[in-house]
């Protein structure tokens, strides 16, 4: 399995005192920088992380919660091989709408729809693509071969509209 999916941080904008947040936060303040153009502009590649944690298709459910818990993710793709073709992927909804099925197979739960983008796809066209199939992660793929080289979140999306560009 690759490593932890890398973190970001996203710097204030221009306008705003580095300890000042924005009106409705609540958190302490964290010094944030995020490089990535602005959303308009921005592709797939920008938002992207790169890697892809799966399972097989007999994993129960409980080894796939653990496997999320682990690694800090909200997804994993259910392949037939290591590096496969995507036959589904199981959202973090997806396992606690499932917890009281903690031995059922992964090929249970997964939606079998694998929705997938380019790197080089507009940022714009992945999140429309979200809205329509009303997922909320991508399966981002080589576009030659299809493997899968990474996931898109709708988090990763929503980073880009709101800091993309301010770097």
């Amino acid at each position: 399995m690759p490593g932890r999916p890398r973190r970001r941080t996203v710097m204030p904008p221009a306008d705003r005192e580095p300890n000042e947040m924005p009106s409705g936060t609540t958190s302490d303040t964290i010094r944030h920088t995020f490089a990535a153009p602005p959303f308009e502009e921005a592709t797939v590649l920008d938002a992207m992380r790169m890697g892809v944690v799966s399972c097989a298709p007999d994993t129960p459910i409980r080894e796939v919660a653990r496997i999320m818990a682990t690694y800090r993710i909200h997804s994993v793709v259910v392949s037939e091989s290591s590096g496969g073709t995507p036959a589904g992927v199981i959202a973090d909804v997806d396992i606690a709408a499932a917890a009281g099925s903690r031995d059922a197979p992964a090929r249970a739960l997964a939606r079998s729809e694998v929705v997938t983008v380019h790197p080089n796809d507009s940022l714009e066209h992945a999140a429309q693509l979200m809205a329509e199939h009303e997922v909320s992660h991508l399966v981002v793929v080589q576009p030659h071969s299809r493997h899968p080289v990474g996931i898109l979140s709708a988090l990763d999306v929503a980073g880009v509209l709101a800091w993309g560009g301010t770097a």
